[in-house]
């Protein structure tokens, strides 16, 4: 039998060549970054007056805010639940979660015309309480905060007693380790409500980004528009939740030479038809009731789309995950949770730019070579950061032994 020990740093070698690929995907993506912040979005992007928003809107912001939703559900199964079977893969959650919403802060200051005012939602006299995109940025900048309170415990196991500064600045070694350990103590007791905060806050701007679309009915196509799209974009967000984690899970025990941790992700994919099929039910069921279904067959690209990351993408994975087979073979687990993770992806795309008609548009919108670039350029930068951490903190599993047989 095998056992896995508490969590390490990972000790392997870090500029791979794939490292070195990240590098340069990073440098090419900043540069048009740079660009864009010093002369416009018109220079960098295809947006207009007719498309406002495009791929930076749809793929890094509400994309990676319904991608990172693996950090919530996580957490709301292993500490309100009491899950302990599932604390191993609970840092590499939380990890994922607090990279992916500081990379959506990142991207949508990109996105925004006068991106140096990024910081006014933060002041009261500039609070806006009837906008829903006030909403979205007040639950995002406190839950991003959680997400940071929750990784202190993190740190301060990986520092506590090995505080060791060099030179006249030894003199801090004992303060600064005494104030870690006073973190640590601190909240441990008090983490129960943070994570309690981060379950609420999430469920709060993940329907929020769902409703910013719901008052153009007239310029999204009826397969993407509804009244109910806030319940839509909380449903699946909180469905790829699971299987984020096991894409990330898989991709990070590839790279790092180990074993998945399929006596973990097996029981842990089981969750996912049900929320899955919450979903699709809630779906299907606002197509019957307001008639929609009669643009299946249209011929159009939004409903080919619809096709592809409903059908497709989301229906298909589902039917997958009920064969327990299917669960317990990590190539067909990848692939399902991979498909519905496009899914999603291709979902927030349509819904924000894909569907969108505008009127009197005149030429459909297609992401720009920079706006490609940057998106590239920050999931790269985001993967190498990410690397950069569980080389550094315990949040990775030890690898593997084999136990003495009794």
């Amino acid at each position: 039998m095998s056992f896995h020990e508490e969590p390490a740093p990972v000790d392997k070698g870090f500029f791979t060549t794939g490292v070195k690929i990240l590098v340069v995907l990073m440098v090419t993506g900043v540069s048009f970054g740079l660009y864009r912040m010093g002369f416009s979005l018109a220079s960098t992007t295809n947006l207009n007056d007719q498309y406002p928003w495009g791929m930076w809107i749809g793929v890094d912001v509400a994309s990676g805010v319904a991608l990172a939703a693996g950090g919530f559900t996580t957490a709301f199964l292993a500490h309100i639940f009491h899950r302990e079977h599932y604390h191993a893969i609970l840092r590499p959650a939380l990890l994922t979660a607090m990279l992916g919403y500081t990379f959506v802060g990142i991207g949508l200051m990109f996105d925004l015309g006068r991106w140096y005012n990024i910081w006014h939602p933060s002041l009261p006299m500039m609070w806006q309480g009837n906008s829903v995109l006030f909403e979205v940025g007040m639950c995002v900048m406190v839950y991003l905060t959680v997400l940071y309170i929750e990784f202190i415990p993190v740190a301060t196991e990986r520092f506590i007693g090995r505080v060791n500064l060099p030179g006249i600045l030894s003199v801090l070694n004992n303060p600064i380790d005494e104030f870690l350990r006073l973190l640590d103590n601190t909240f441990g007791k008090i983490m129960f409500l943070f994570v309690i905060a981060g379950v609420v806050l999430s469920c709060l701007h993940q329907s929020s980004l769902g409703t910013l679309m719901v008052i153009a009915p007239y310029k999204v196509h009826p397969l993407y528009w509804s009244l109910l799209s806030p319940l839509f974009f909380l449903s699946s967000a909180i469905a790829v939740g699971y299987p984020m984690v096991i894409f990330e899970s898989m991709i990070a025990s590839k790279s790092f030479g180990r074993k998945p941790e399929m006596h973990i992700l097996t029981p842990l994919a089981k969750f996912t038809p049900i929320l899955l099929g919450i979903y699709i039910v809630l779906k299907i069921g606002d197509m019957i009731y307001r008639g929609t279904y009669v643009y299946l067959f249209e011929g159009s690209i939004q409903s080919w789309m619809f096709w592809i990351e409903f059908g497709l993408l989301t229906v298909v994975p589902f039917l997958m995950l009920l064969s327990s087979q299917v669960r317990s073979s990590a190539g067909w687990l990848f692939a399902a949770a991979t498909m519905y993770i496009f899914g999603v992806l291709l979902n927030r795309c349509a819904v924000f730019f894909i569907a969108y008609k505008p009127p009197f548009a005149e030429k459909v919108y297609f992401p720009a070579i920079g706006e490609l670039a940057l998106t590239i350029g920050l999931i790269a930068t985001l993967i190498l950061i990410y690397r950069v951490f569980v080389t550094i903190f315990p949040i990775l599993p030890a690898p593997a032994k084999e136990a003495v047989q009794e």
